[in-house]
């Protein structure tokens, strides 16, 4: 007796292995989604946040009180004369001196940093440039003059050393504030304040622009500063 022939439909095999692909299929993409997820939660926890980190650089910058990023040494060189009772006395000075530019990195608030997120540009306000001195180096002072009846019975040579002295100061001051010093104090100043703001948003990983100006400086057309938010808005915001 021949055994029963059993007879399958032939679309059961290939509509079940059809199914069974797409269940595979729906929870490999539910473990991709749950991975996503994952990975978006670690990475938005994780991830640095530019503002944060800014305003503890601020706050470094402010900790160091005042910023002198450059010095220039200069020498004056004045000449007084007095007349009196038909003689005269002449002297010149000689007097070179340091002078130091400083920032005061106290007044800097968080107002004076803001963060543009379209751009990655963070923009610093710097206080104006401030001289400190001259510093008069008083051994290598020079006087050259000429000596006489005036000098020899009046307090002629004292009024000229006086007259010297000032004269001395003020044009040390002014050479100091000439436009080619400041303009280099100011750029050193600019690289420092930049380095101190770049270096910890590259060490974890932002590209980020950094920008500083100074508050007496007038700002150039082309920059849209007042399209920014400054920190205290965005980490006030935060809160």
């Amino acid at each position: 007796m021949a055994d029963p022939v059993i007879e399958t439909p032939r679309g059961g095999v290939s509509s079940f292995l059809a199914k069974a692909a797409g269940v595979v299929a729906i929870f490999v993409l539910a473990v991709l989604l749950a991975l996503w997820g994952v990975q978006r939660y670690v990475a938005d926890r994780l991830a640095p946040d530019p503002t944060t980190i800014a305003s503890a650089s601020l706050e470094g910058l402010r900790e160091q009180n005042r910023l002198s990023a450059f010095a220039a040494r200069f020498v004056a060189v004045v000449t007084s004369r007095q007349t009196a009772l038909g003689f005269s006395a002449e002297k010149t000075l000689i007097m070179p001196g340091m002078v130091r530019y400083e920032v005061d990195l106290g007044k800097l608030t968080q107002r004076d940093v803001t963060w543009d997120p379209a751009t990655s540009t963070l923009s610093v306000t710097l206080p104006p440039v401030e001289i400190d001195g001259p510093q008069v180096d008083l051994s290598a002072i020079r006087e050259y003059g000429s000596k006489g009846v005036l000098t020899t019975f009046t307090d002629a040579e004292k009024r000229l050393d006086e007259a010297n002295r000032r004269a001395g100061q003020a044009q040390l001051v002014a050479q100091a504030r000439d436009a080619v010093p400041m303009r280099l104090a100011r750029d050193a100043t600019r690289r420092a304040v930049e380095r101190s703001f770049a270096m910890p948003l590259r060490a974890v990983g932002v590209a980020a622009t950094v920008r500083v100006r100074f508050a007496d400086e007038a700002r150039p057309s082309s920059e849209r500063w007042d399209t920014t938010r400054s920190l205290e808005e965005v980490l006030g915001n935060a809160r």
